[in-house]
């Protein structure tokens, strides 16, 4: 069964989006800042944003959003400049690792099925 599409629930899809590339920049500068610390750091905040998306919209499409924002966040940085050096160094097997470690969070957030397959409400009132 799908959701409709109202203006809240695309509003929440690109925030998610952009919060995606905003943790996915902070965490290619915390891997390379502190490792092995920061990897673990960088794939726990990617993790929580992931989870986060699915249960605000009670779908992988939450989590699609997000993880479509980190990874564009991610290759963006990496990809070389035309003058032939980096945005933002990489040094090593780290990076490599923070790509694996968010995209099996990614997957595991988006394969979840249970209390988290709809979206989470207010609880009733007792009146």
């Amino acid at each position: 069964m799908t959701r409709p599409w109202t203006a809240g629930r695309i509003a929440l899809l690109a925030g998610l989006l952009v919060l995606g590339a905003v943790v996915g920049l902070a965490g290619w500068l915390v891997v390379d800042l502190w490792f092995p610390g920061g990897l673990v750091l960088a794939v726990l905040a990617a993790f929580g944003l992931f989870l986060g998306g699915r249960i605000a919209d009670g779908s992988g499409l939450g989590v699609g959003a997000g993880a479509v924002g980190w990874f564009l966040a991610y290759v963006v940085v990496g990809t070389p400049r035309p003058e032939g050096d980096f945005l933002l160094g990489s040094s090593g097997i780290a990076m490599y690792a923070y790509l694996l470690g968010g995209t099996v969070a990614a997957v595991i957030c988006a394969t979840l099925s249970g209390p988290l397959h709809r979206p989470v409400q207010a609880a009733p009132s007792a009146e």
